[in-house]
């Protein structure tokens, strides 16, 4: 295992790069924070976009270069590190493949339409209440389904002996309750038991802890958020 790396994790507050930190905080990892300041568009800035030319928030510096998308930074760190994922031969490696990717691939992006719903309809108020309400419908859904994954495969989705799923899947729940300020009405983290159980396990971690101090998070950032309170930077 690899104890010597320096990495530099690009991040905003209460942004995607809060699952990359705690990522390195549980694998012990030293890395720099560097902030991009999202109220002056320091991810359009082209020194940005030079690491990351898809101008999204985290990216990470390595040194094998840079890496954005975040499953992909989660992925590559857990086997670079051998850790926080069954290694490439074990027999629960699809599985977790599937759920990194669902994750990645449906979940975080139907969460991004509800926060953004204007950049994928038209500017007006009632077309974005409709499909902001309707992928709200969608987003609870898919918690269905990895519910019912969490309940058939605990050890993949744990917050005692947190994995890439249970870290990716944990601040994506905080943001549900959180955001948009205003239309979180629909969501009730008590709906789904086993995911609120990994929630409440994941906030007694050091990573967590340490991810409270860096970006403001609150006493009870997963189970009971509430708006952070960065010592730098905005999360909006």
């Amino acid at each position: 295992m690899l104890m010597t790396e320096s990495y530099r994790l690009h991040y905003a507050p209460d942004n995607a790069s809060l699952v990359v930190r705690l990522a390195l905080e549980e694998l012990r990892q030293p890395y720099h924070a560097i902030l991009v300041d999202r109220a002056a568009r320091g991810q359009s800035a082209p020194a940005y976009l030079a690491i990351n030319p898809a101008g999204l928030i985290p990216a990470l510096e390595t040194p094998d270069g840079p890496l954005f998308e975040t499953g992909a930074i989660l992925l590559w760190l857990a086997d670079r590190h051998g850790a926080l994922a069954p290694a490439p031969d074990a027999p629960d490696r699809g599985a977790m493949l599937k759920w990194l990717f669902f994750l990645a691939n449906t979940l975080h992006p139907a969460l991004r339409i509800t926060f953004y719903p204007d950049r994928y309809t038209g500017p007006g108020p009632a077309e974005c209440a409709r499909l902001r309400s309707h992928m709200q419908g969608e987003i609870a859904r898919h918690l269905d389904t990895v519910e019912s994954a969490a309940t058939t495969s605990p050890s993949l989705f744990s917050g005692t002996a947190p994995t890439i799923l249970g870290l990716y899947l944990g601040p994506m729940l905080r943001w549900m309750a959180l955001y948009p300020q205003g239309a979180t009405g629909w969501f009730s983290l008590a709906r789904w038991p086993h995911l609120r159980a990994m929630a409440a396990a994941l906030e007694t971690r050091p990573s967590i802890a340490a991810a409270i101090c860096a970006e403001g998070l609150g006493p009870t950032p997963l189970t009971a958020p509430r708006p952070c309170d960065p010592p730098e930077g905005s999360a909006l």
